[in-house]
C-alpha cells in the first residue's frame, strides 16, 4: 500500500491573504501566483522583490493545482515545472482561456539521498529499477545491505510528470513508495532515513541530504543551464493569453538580467548565461 507523508495545500508567501468564498479565491492582490512547489522559492522572492511597489500573491500546490487554477481564473499566472497536457489545453480552451507559456528558469531534477549513503551515481536504468521496484537493496547498486525507501513526489506534481516521463517512461512507481506534496517534504524525508532515496529540484539541493550524480553528472547550475544533466527541464510561468498590465510588468522583470539573477540567487540556473 502507498504511503503518503507531509501534505501540505499549499506555503503561501502574500502580501495580502486570500479570501475565500463558496471555494474560490478573492484576493484583493495585484498579481497573484500559483501552482508548482519547484518555481515556488522564486516566485516568493519576485513577491519580496517586489515589496512596496505591487501586491503579489503567492502559492503552491503543485504544477497541477496552478493549472487548474489558470484554468478556473482563480490565479493569474500558473508556475509550472511542466508543459500543459493536451487534455489541460482542451479543458482551458472550453472555458475561454487560451494558456500561454513564459520559460523563467532551467532546472536539474537531482536524486537525493542521506549523507551516510556511499552511493554516489546511478544510471538512469538503475534509477528506473529503484523506483519501479526491480531494485530493492541498496547492495545491489553498490551500497550497503539495506533496503531502499522510494520517496515520490504525488502525481498531480510537475515534477512527477517530469520524473515519469524521463526517467519511468509510463512504469509505475513502486506500491512501497512513500508520496510527498512538495520538494521539501521530499528532501526533509531523504533527511530523516538513511535508507531513503528521492528526487528534488536544483534549488531545494542543501547540506541535510546529498545529490548523486546521474550517468556520471552531478546537478548543478551549470549542467542544468547547458542541459548535460540527464535530467534538466524548464521552468515555466503559464498565463492567459498574452498579459497585460501588472502581470506583463512583473513577467518581463523576471525575464530581466536582474530578474535572471534573482533565479540564480534561490539556486536555480537562469535561462541563458548572465552579464
Amino acid at each position: 500500500m502507498a504511503r503518503r507523508r507531509g501534505f501540505q495545500v499549499g506555503v503561501a508567501a502574500a502580501l495580502v491573504a486570500g479570501l475565500f468564498t463558496l471555494g474560490f479565491a478573492v484576493s484583493a492582490a495585484d498579481v497573484t501566483m500559483s501552482g508548482s512547489t519547484t518555481v515556488l522559492p522564486i516566485a516568493q522572492a519576485v513577491a519580496e522583490a517586489y515589496a512596496g511597489i505591487y501586491e503579489i500573491e503567492v502559492s503552491g500546490g503543485g504544477s497541477g493545482v496552478g493549472i487548474t487554477n489558470l484554468i478556473d481564473g482563480t490565479t493569474m499566472i500558473c508556475d509550472s515545472s511542466r508543459a500543459l497536457k493536451a487534455e489541460e489545453y482542451v479543458a482551458a480552451v472550453a472555458k475561454g482561456v487560451y494558456p500561454m507559456m513564459w520559460y523563467v528558469a532551467n532546472d536539474a531534477l537531482s536524486p537525493i539521498v542521506h549523507p551516510s549513503n556511499p552511493v554516489s551515481n546511478l544510471t538512469i536504468d538503475q534509477l528506473r529499477q529503484i523506483y519501479t521496484g526491480e531494485v530493492t537493496n541498496w547492495s545491489q547498486v553498490g551500497g550497503a545491505n539495506i533496503p531502499i525507501l522510494v520517496v515520490s513526489r504525488d502525481s498531480s506534481s510537475g515534477t512527477y510528470g517530469s520524473w515519469s516521463d524521463l526517467i519511468l517512461k509510463g512504469a509505475a512507481v513502486t506500491t512501497e513508495a512513500v508520496y510527498t506534496s512538495s520538494n521539501a517534504d521530499v528532501a526533509n524525508e531523504v533527511a530523516s532515513n538513511p535508507n531513503a532515496i528521492g528526487y528534488v529540484g536544483l534549488g531545494y539541493l542543501n547540506a541535510s541530504v546529498r545529490a548523486v550524480a546521474v550517468n556520471g553528472i552531478l546537478a548543478t547550475v551549470q549542467t542544468a543551464l547547458d542541459r548535460t544533466f540527464p535530467i534538466a527541464r524548464p521552468l515555466l510561468m503559464v498565463t492567459n493569453g498574452f498579459p497585460t498590465g501588472k502581470v506583463f510588468d512583473v513577467l518581463m522583470w523576471i525575464l530581466s538580467d536582474d530578474g535572471q539573477r534573482l533565479v540564480l540567487e534561490m539556486g536555480f540556473a537562469p535561462i541563458r548565461a548572465l552579464p
